[in-house]
């Protein structure tokens, strides 16, 4: 019996015949149905030959481009810095679908087949985006998706900007990335899976940081940018380059399990410091490695970055400028809510502005928002003396000389979960205040006398607590310089770092 069917759902007997039995199934079938089950066999064996036939057409076509056919570059070999003469040198390859003529070949109609069929997009979109050149910064969790469809969908020129390598613990939402890459450039990884997907488009790589010394060298080159990293100074910069350069900006965000997106710097949509003229403070900045983040969020995040990237070079639809998406993971709800328009006021994309690329290049945006600009250093606290601190080793000497004390955790109970010093006692930083006479009652029954040594992740909120505890009389209160990620380079290599 037949269910209820939904969108893209097919009947069950439509169903099994898309399967593929094995030949021997199809060759001995009952008497009455030998000729239905031989006419079925020819027609999946027509369908992949004239799948495999696409494909040799493809593979002709870039052996008669020549090295235009092959990304300019040699099997196995990158394209540098230099590569990418901006858009117009994109428009003029051999090789990313469309032929001088403005013709395109069949294998590349047989390529984009759904993208042609669709009347808002069809061949003049296809053109368009094969015409374009667009500048990936980061090949992380929002980039790795991005990269890939604008790979796949034909983008002319793809630049991707990242200094940072391949890590285990990117692998989980960086879907770009493989194992056997780990240790490697990011930008390597990324720039050959796209190549993988896709060998008709030219791939750009640009293997460092992108900062105020090199940002515009290498955006003045790309029609669109879009900024997929994971940190405030580099969010000001990326804006203030694109600003500029009179360049359109999609910019992504996601951490924990949210995720916002929209287009700054086009069609009369602000820029970043219309909005955010002021950084907002420390304290309220979470990054992915501090907060943590749900794989698939930076997923769906960087495949809308990808849609907008191709609506803006394309012409197609109306690109999120003056609006902005707000993806929840948990609800399964995405709202657009409207931004206030550009401020005629703003320093750097106001009338007023005097703002030049020289001083583009002399600001200093980690001094500006108070934050690094590499998304593994984490923004430091120094609020203790030196004498109201021990390093690891000191407490490993303490604990192992067997000195009276109480190793205080001040984590949140689900990081203490993941691992932790034993015996430790866990209160976490926001509920110490609420708990020091628990915590005071522990400190006695580890005998009179005890040391109370205070622990965090890195060191910074241990300060935070050992400045609270000696407020409250608990004088003797000191932390762990570097916390537990300095445990485990100095004391023990096995434990487990995230």
């Amino acid at each position: 019996m037949l269910r209820t069917r939904g969108p893209g759902l097919v009947p069950s007997s439509a169903w099994m015949a898309l399967s593929s039995p094995p030949l021997r199934s199809i060759l001995d079938p009952p008497l009455g149905g030998r000729r239905e089950a031989i006419e079925r066999e020819l027609k999946k064996l027509r369908a992949e030959r004239e799948e495999l036939d696409g494909r040799i057409r493809l593979l002709e076509s870039q052996l008669e481009a020549g090295p235009a056919g092959f990304n300019g570059a040699a099997a196995g070999k990158g394209v540098g810095d230099d590569a990418c003469g901006g858009s117009g040198a994109c428009q003029s390859r051999v090789g990313n679908g469309f032929a001088p003529d403005g013709s395109l070949p069949a294998d590349m109609i047989y390529r984009y087949s759904r993208h042609l069929l669709l009347p808002d997009f069809g061949v003049e979109g296809q053109r368009k985006l094969s015409q374009s050149s667009i500048l990936v910064v980061g090949a992380g969790g929002l980039g790795s998706p991005l990269a890939l469809y604008l790979a796949a969908c034909g983008v002319g020129c793809l630049g991707i900007v990242d200094g940072d390598d391949v890590e285990l613990n990117n692998l989980h939402r960086q879907i770009i990335h493989k194992e056997a890459y780990v240790g490697q450039s990011k930008v390597k990884s990324a720039a050959d899976a796209c190549r993988e997907i896709n060998s008709s488009i030219k791939v750009v790589e640009h293997h460092h940081t992108l900062k105020p010394c090199n940002a515009l060298e290498i955006a003045r080159k790309y029609d669109i940018v879009v900024d997929a990293t994971d940190n405030l100074p580099t969010r000001y910069m990326i804006s203030d380059c694109c600003v500029l350069l009179n360049k359109p900006l999609v910019s992504g965000a996601a951490l924990g399990l949210e995720g916002q997106l929209t287009v700054y710097h086009h069609n009369g949509s602000p820029c970043y410091r219309c909005l955010f003229p002021t950084p907002p403070p420390v304290a309220a900045c979470q990054r992915c490695s501090d907060s943590g983040v749900l794989g698939v969020v930076p997923g769906v995040i960087g495949c809308l970055q990808a849609l907008e990237a191709i609506k803006v070079a394309t012409g197609v639809g109306e690109p999120l400028c003056g609006r902005m998406l707000l993806f929840d993971a948990l609800s399964a709800r995405i709202r657009v809510v409207k931004l206030r328009g550009s401020s005629p006021d703003c320093t750097h994309c106001g009338e007023n502005s005097v703002f030049t690329e020289e001083d583009f290049q002399k600001f200093d945006y980690e001094s500006f928002t108070q934050s690094p600009m590499s998304d593994k250093a984490a923004a430091s606290v120094n609020v203790l003396p030196e004498s109201a601190r021990i390093t690891c080793r000191e407490y490993k000497k303490l604990a192992d000389d067997g000195e009276p004390h109480l190793l205080l955790d001040v984590r949140p109970a689900h990081h203490f979960q993941i691992a932790s010093i034993s015996p430790s006692h866990n209160i976490p930083l926001s509920m110490l205040e609420e708990k020091l006479p628990a915590l005071e009652a522990s400190l006695k029954e580890a005998g009179e006398g005890s040391a109370l040594v205070v622990l965090c992740r890195r060191g910074n909120d241990s300060q935070r607590a050992v400045q609270l505890l000696r407020e409250k009389g608990f004088a003797n209160a000191k932390d762990i310089i570097g916390g537990l990620q300095a445990w485990g380079q100095d004391v023990d290599p096995d434990f487990p770092v995230y």
